[in-house]
């Protein structure tokens, strides 16, 4: 502004020019100050919207993001997915015929169903399991853990593993598995001799269980990808308070467990940016509580989602998964 009264010479004409200019920047300030209470206005809004505090608006801000989002994919199919909605589409009038018209294919469209329905159901029980960082619902001890118990023991007490009718006999929201109930009469004589008590060994007792626990295993996989899809986009559009808000801890009553945690914590933190494959797969395997916190690191320093998502997952389908069937089928 110094510069503008140095550079015009003295003069009425001049004077008015400089009061302009004064006027302008005056504005600009006064604009700039209100656009900087906006934003941080806008800011503690969002803060504040959470579903415990403000339900009604958060749902509906819910709805109107799924309907935006739906809108828009639906626009970016018809724009360059016209060859893939017309294929969904004669794809889906098939099924629809072959399923409605009787005939000789019925019992095999009525065993794909039962196979695609005992897909979705371990693959939701381990999206459960894994989504809302870490306060989904453990699936695990109540489904598949005591799925795998109940077949080892029936498998010992019968000595034989062929238990099963079809791979989906097992149990199915409210439906259980047929071998459940049935006498190990039904099944025929044992095929492995008594050995100090154990008939049947782990090792032909996972190949009976592993369909269902590596379906589960995709599930807690794709439970894991909202977090990372999530800080992904906040990385994008440059909002880093997330990460502030995760390397921020109390420091007020922490027990020996907390401290722990805290420490692998901050030095997941410290090392989020190195993160490769073999790390992701690592963290994968292990069971932990902490892998949301891998997911959002990987989101946040820009990892792929292929090297993420596979590396995930490898660990969760088929390392995590026979690590905790061995453990449930060895406890039994």
């Amino acid at each position: 502004m110094d510069l503008l009264y140095t550079t015009l010479p003295p003069g009425p004409h001049n004077t008015s020019q400089s009061i302009v200019v004064l006027r302008v920047e005056i504005a600009l300030a006064f604009s700039k100050t209100n656009i900087e209470l906006l934003e941080m206005q806008h800011q503690q809004e969002v803060e504040n919207l959470t579903l415990s505090a403000q339900p009604i608006k958060t749902l509906k801000f819910f709805i109107l993001a799924i309907v935006q989002y739906v809108k828009r994919s639906l626009l970016y199919l018809l724009a360059k997915g016209g060859w893939l909605m017309l294929l969904s589409t004669v794809a889906v009038a098939i099924g629809i015929l072959v399923i409605a018209i009787d005939g000789p294919h019925e019992k095999h469209v009525e065993e794909l169903s039962k196979y695609i329905r005992f897909g979705l159901w371990w693959i939701s029980l381990g999206v459960a399991s894994s989504i809302g960082l870490g306060s989904g619902l453990h699936t695990f001890v109540l489904y598949l853990g005591p799925h795998i118990a109940l077949f080892t023991i029936k498998a010992m007490q019968c000595g034989r593993v062929d238990l099963k009718s079809a791979p989906y006999d097992t149990i199915q929201l409210k439906n259980g598995p047929s071998w459940l109930d049935k006498d190990c009469s039904e099944f025929g004589p044992p095929l492995f001799p008594s050995l100090d008590g154990l008939r049947v060994p782990l090792s032909s007792i996972l190949p009976q269980v592993q369909i269902e626990a590596v379906l589960w295993g995709l599930g807690t996989a794709i439970g894991e990808l909202p977090p990372y899809f999530i800080s992904r986009a906040a990385s994008i559009s440059g909002k880093l308070e997330a990460m502030q808000e995760l390397d921020a801890s109390p420091t007020e009553g922490k027990g020996f467990i907390a401290t722990r945690l805290n420490q692998i914590k901050h030095w997941l933190l410290s090392h989020s940016q190195h993160l490769n494959f073999f790390t992701i797969l690592v963290l994968a395997s292990v069971p932990n509580p902490l892998f949301d916190l891998a997911g959002i690191m990987c989101g946040q320093f820009g990892i792929s989602f292929w090297k993420f998502f596979l590396a995930t997952l490898i660990g969760k389908a088929i390392i995590k998964t026979h690590i905790q069937g061995s453990s449930s089928s060895e406890y039994v």
